[in-house]
């Protein structure tokens, strides 16, 4: 019998998160959080989506991707175009600079993620994250 709390898969997504955390601190970046580097990421394969779209793409709310894309165009990684056909919407894309910053940042990110699926083995990991993306499916 696995004692509590570790019996619970809450419990242990939630330290898991942490241990992603403190790796992305050390790894990646103190200054860009790992979903500001996620807009970038879907920007970068996505150029000219509108915020809407970016979130759908996040699952996140409107008032979050409205201040993660607030945030990310004060550092001047991503710009706000008018949208060609909608006056209300606009496109975002990566400026010359985020396009540097995503360059830079993903060898780091690739340790981090090496570095938190270490224990496991190329399967395991692959099954890991086939699991996850079924939870998070519904």
């Amino acid at each position: 019998q696995v004692p509590e709390p570790l019996r619970y898969t809450g419990h242990l997504i939630r330290r898991a998160q942490q241990r992603h955390a403190a790796l992305w601190q050390e790894l990646v970046s103190q200054d860009v959080s790992s979903v500001q580097y996620a807009a970038l990421a879907v920007l970068e394969r996505m150029p000219g989506a509108s915020q809407s779209e970016l979130g759908s793409e996040l699952d996140l709310d409107r008032s979050t991707i409205a201040d993660i894309v607030s945030r990310l165009e004060r550092r001047d990684v991503i710009e706000r175009i008018p949208h060609r056909s909608d006056r209300r919407r606009y496109a975002l894309s990566l400026t010359a600079s985020g396009l540097d910053e995503i360059a830079r940042l993903r060898p780091r990110v690739d340790a981090a993620n090496e570095r938190l699926t270490q224990p496991l083995t190329l399967d395991e990991h692959r099954t890991l994250r086939a699991l996850l993306t079924r939870i998070l499916a519904d």
